[in-house]
């Protein structure tokens, strides 16, 4: 996140205020982080949290290529030894690149790749 001073338009940058700099009624405010204008004496105290962490969680690939569901109405085509092998077409790459054929074996669930 950035700030920007409502007076001089500047980047304000993160600083500690260090129990010099306050008086008898900001001393609570020693040590706590303000923004700060470098340009200017603009400053902003920071009593609150101005942010939360979010932790996600990561799909696996299956999930992301369509899991068991994207086999389900794709072509077959001959395959692992000559037996039958599923196959569907996907465009990993930038749209210049050829699109990569996807082949899963009928039998085994063997699953491999060309382009």
């Amino acid at each position: 996140m950035m700030l920007f001073c409502p007076s001089c338009s500047n980047l304000l940058i993160i600083t500690r205020i260090p129990s010099s700099h306050c008086s008898r009624d900001t001393i609570s405010e020693a040590g706590s982080n303000r923004f700060e204008c470098r340009t200017c004496p603009y400053q902003m105290v920071l009593d609150k949290k101005y942010y939360d962490r979010k932790d996600f969680e990561f799909k696996k690939a299956e999930d992301v290529l369509g899991g068991e569901e994207a086999w389900k109405n794709v072509e077959r085509t001959a395959g692992c030894g000559g037996k039958e092998a599923y196959f569907k077409q996907m465009q990993t790459r930038s749209a210049d690149e050829p699109m990569t054929s996807i082949y899963k074996c009928v039998d085994c669930g063997t699953q491999w790749r060309e382009g």
